[in-house]
């Protein structure tokens, strides 16, 4: 035991029936997602042992929590703790004893107190969908009579019924908390919750608590800022995005020559298009710590938007009236905007977003490419050329800037939704989801528009970006908020 203890370091034993959501619980408040490192299964008895989980902050260890592998004989175990206490009310000293005597018999029991012993706080995690039977009053007995801070915490894994209330009723009679923290579903604001709940009980280590509570919410700030940067530069990477070839005599005066070379182009450019959309994505699932996640890259499995309908066209980016104030307030050429439509078959802008989803051109298949923007001529030397060269992109539609923003807003969302304490491998299908940034006030929008503006004209306006990284820090946060005010109702 004296291994992995350490006086001074408030220590938190998490304990309950197999399969309560032990480790689950430990996973998400934790930040796992990964099995070689917290093991999280429906597998009876997964949890064989003692495992210690320190809370690092600049090579300091702050905090500790220890998974253990649950109870297996309660009642029998307080009968023998009973017995030890020889007619007296058992206490801390009985449970010690039991801890150094009874290993043999009850060796599940014995690693899930010791910590305890040796003076760990407890959360003990019950499915208050299950009946309160004769086995868990036994293992509440047991915690009481250690004397040490508890928590119950409240891990439904069902529908709502009710046990709960009686849970809660017998619960509030040993325990000096009672929370609810469905650990398939907590987002950062119950992670906090929760260990503001831990300071509430465990008073000696206080400053540590509140010290990494304070750290927590640090980092979770330097967290967004990343996904900031993260976001600013796949768009300015996809505006600026172009695809380039030489041109020689027989591409200029054989049409089908130079027909074949913009296919190839166009391509080429929605290859690269897909490669930035899967770094910016796969960075974001990097800065929150997420493995199991996927996007789906695979054309043939595509679950993202209906392309076929003007359904979609109308969910994502901005709507005409929107598109046409940002325009001209950003000085942008109001004319153009009014020939955008809404019909994703008419410029192509819904394709667009197929190619996020999809990945590479090859969702393109048996359809038409979206209509990218064709210069020809001079002005661009290349090596071994002439000169002369054909350049490709961005898509014409002026909604495309804002689509792209849409995307990662709505996978960002997705992201802050995945509970780590999940081991389900799951997808960012943004299919379903309205669009986000039609609801950004008007004076963001025409900022927002003026960068665009600016990356599309292949020239980043470096002295608005100071703003925009605000702006879309503010987006964040707005996003944070929605997800946690719709994940309480």
């Amino acid at each position: 035991m004296n291994e992995w203890w350490k006086d001074g370091v408030p220590a938190f034993v998490v304990v309950g029936r197999v399969n309560a959501g032990k480790s689950a619980t430990l996973a998400t408040l934790l930040e796992v997602d990964d099995d070689e490192v917290l093991r999280v299964s429906a597998t009876p008895g997964e949890t064989t042992g003692v495992q210690a989980l320190p809370v690092i902050y600049d090579n300091e260890e702050w905090m500790r929590f220890f998974d253990t592998p649950g109870f297996q004989q309660p009642v029998e175990a307080m009968r023998e703790i009973e017995r030890i206490a020889d007619g007296r009310a058992p206490g801390p000293d009985d449970l010690k004893v039991f801890v150094e005597e009874c290993g043999e018999q009850f060796p599940d029991e014995v690693r899930l107190l010791a910590p305890i012993v040796k003076g760990a706080g407890i959360l003990y995690v019950v499915d208050p969908c299950k009946p309160l039977r004769d086995s868990f009053l036994a293992e509440i007995e047991i915690l009481r009579w250690s004397g040490r801070p508890r928590l119950a915490l409240l891990n439904p894994q069902g529908e709502a019924n009710e046990n709960e209330e009686a849970w809660r009723d017998r619960l509030g009679t040993s325990f000096n908390l009672v929370r609810t923290f469905d650990a398939h579903e907590a987002r950062y604001d119950e992670r906090r919750k929760m260990l503001l709940a831990l300071l509430q009980i465990e008073e000696r280590h206080a400053e540590r608590i509140e010290w990494v509570v304070e750290a927590i919410d640090h980092e979770w700030d330097q967290r967004r800022e990343d996904s900031v940067e993260t976001i600013l530069d796949f768009l300015e990477k996809s505006l600026t995005l172009r695809t380039t070839d030489s041109l020689d005599e027989r591409d200029e005066g054989v049409p089908a020559r130079r027909e074949r070379k913009q296919a190839a182009l166009a391509e080429e450019y929605f290859k690269k298009l897909a490669k930035l959309e899967r770094t910016c994505v796969d960075k974001l699932l990097k800065v929150y710590r997420h493995h199991l996640i996927e996007h789906d890259v695979d054309p043939a499995k595509h679950r993202g938007l209906d392309l076929a309908t003007d359904e979609t066209w109308q969910k994502w980016g901005l709507n005409r009236l929107q598109l046409t104030a940002a325009g001209v307030l950003a000085g942008g050429a109001a004319g153009a905007i009014f020939d955008l439509g809404v019909g994703v078959h008419s410029l192509g802008a819904g394709t667009v977003i197929g190619a996020l989803g999809g990945g590479t051109a090859a969702f393109f298949k048996g359809g038409q490419l979206p209509e990218l923007k064709v210069k020809l001529g001079g002005g661009v030397r290349l090596k071994g050329g002439d000169g002369k060269a054909i350049v490709m992109g961005p898509p014409a539609s002026l909604n495309f800037p804002w689509i792209l923003l849409d995307s990662m807003l709505l996978r960002y969302r997705r992201i802050l939704e995945r509970a780590h304490g999940r081991r389900d491998e799951s997808k960012l299908d943004v299919g379903d989801e309205e669009s986000l940034v039609r609801q950004f006030p008007s004076d963001r929008r025409t900022l927002l528009q003026k960068w665009f503006n600016s990356c599309l004209k292949g020239s980043p306006d470096r002295g608005k970006e100071p703003e925009v990284f605000a702006a879309l820090v503010e987006v964040l946060e707005e996003v944070e908020e929605l997800d946690s005010v719709q994940s309480d109702q």
